[in-house]
């Protein structure tokens, strides 16, 4: 077991597959440090390997929205806040990695697509250790936040897809009226 692990995601909204995904990192590690990639527009790039990921429309919601949305969401599994730290971690700018996140740690990550395989490239020419959590196919990915955003702006049920502090964070902020407004204004 690592003494530190390092996990991230853009949590654009944090869903069931993403806890299921926090924990088999936490489960490896004693201090999980949990990196929000794209935290803010001016550490968010554009990749060849998933252009849409640092679209205006794919990240609805602000860095201290998803921070909140993954303590409580991990608080609410038994973790207490001493077992995890959170951060903004900027993905594309492997640079400022050190500013942000322990570079001692495992990196763990799961490969679904090139976008996978580019960020596991990434780390270990930087040198991080890392590990591979899963490496499944596009198909077998599962819940993705771009269809639960699709379901919250149509009108449709999402609430079964993300953890119940997430669902509660939804409501209480307006988020689906928010992607309504921006995707069908």
């Amino acid at each position: 077991m690592a003494e530190t692990g390092v996990i991230h995601g853009r949590f654009q909204v944090l869903h069931n597959d993403h806890l299921k995904y926090l924990l088999a990192g936490k489960a490896r590690c004693r201090h999980l440090v949990v990196g929000i990639t794209n935290p803010d527009p001016t550490l968010t790039r554009d990749d060849p390997a998933d252009i849409n990921r640092s679209t205006r429309t794919a990240n609805p919601l602000t860095y201290f929205e998803r921070y909140t949305m993954v303590r409580e969401a991990l608080a609410e599994t038994g973790l207490t806040h001493e077992d995890f730290s959170v951060v903004p971690f900027p993905i594309n700018l492997p640079e400022l990695y050190e500013y942000y996140v322990p570079i001692d740690g495992v990196f763990f990550l799961t490969i679904y697509d090139e976008w996978g395989r580019q960020k596991l490239k990434r780390f270990q020419d930087t040198g991080l250790k890392t590990e591979v959590l899963w490496e499944k196919s596009s198909h077998e990915k599962g819940l993705s936040g771009s269809d639960i955003r699709r379901r919250m702006a149509a009108g449709e049920a999402w609430e079964h897809l993300v953890p119940p502090s997430t669902r509660a964070l939804m409501i209480k902020w307006g988020i689906p009226e928010r992607l309504r407004k921006d995707i069908f204004p």
